[in-house]
């Protein structure tokens, strides 16, 4: 890396904009376009929505989807000044800066980091399966043979997409194999 490259990417620093939720990828593609036409790309770097990609298992297959981590906020690297704050805040879907008394706060270098570090790990590592419940957790069978029947979660099988649930059918605990989508936590 030249020195000149060295020096613009210490002046420059991420800060997090608050936009309206459901519109992130909409005010990232505003700005780069902004940037790029207006010759501001010297000023503002690198703009992003971290995501991270969650499995679902439904009727026995596996859906990726895309979830972004921050709803709500966009992430933009750029180079602090008067101009790069006025130029940001003018573009279209872009609520404010997060920062106290309307001076934005920069990022430390620990959250730039996990930020960074996550938005990496979506594209190098598996989907995860999301899974709103824990091993004792009460919840509710909201399809299939046991509908509408209370259990605890007696164990979880990830690689399987399934759950295990004890749920009392005749006065006693009976373990019932369900996929996770069955399962609803109360």
């Amino acid at each position: 890396m030249s020195v000149t490259a060295e020096n613009e990417r210490k002046q420059k620093q991420w800060y997090v904009l608050r936009v309206q939720t459901g519109r992130e990828e909409y005010v990232r593609l505003g700005l780069e376009k902004r940037a790029k036409a207006s010759g501001a790309d010297d000023v503002i770097g690198r703009v992003l929505v971290p995501i991270e990609k969650v499995t679902q298992i439904r009727g026995g297959k596996k859906q990726v989807r895309e979830q972004k981590l921050y709803p709500g906020y966009v992430m933009v690297e750029l180079e602090m000044s008067e101009k790069a704050w006025f130029f940001v805040r003018e573009t279209p879907g872009v609520g404010d800066f997060i920062g106290a008394e309307e001076k934005p706060i920069a990022m430390t270098d620990a959250e730039v980091g996990k930020m960074l570090g996550q938005n990496l790990k979506v594209d190098t590592e598996e989907p995860v399966i999301k899974v709103n419940f824990r091993v004792g957790d009460p919840v509710r069978i909201k399809d299939g043979t046991f509908v509408n029947y209370d259990g605890v979660v007696k164990q979880i099988m990830p690689d399987k997409g399934r759950v295990e649930v004890m749920v009392t059918i005749f006065g006693r605990q009976t373990p019932v194999d369900l996929e996770y989508w069955q399962v609803e936590s109360i």
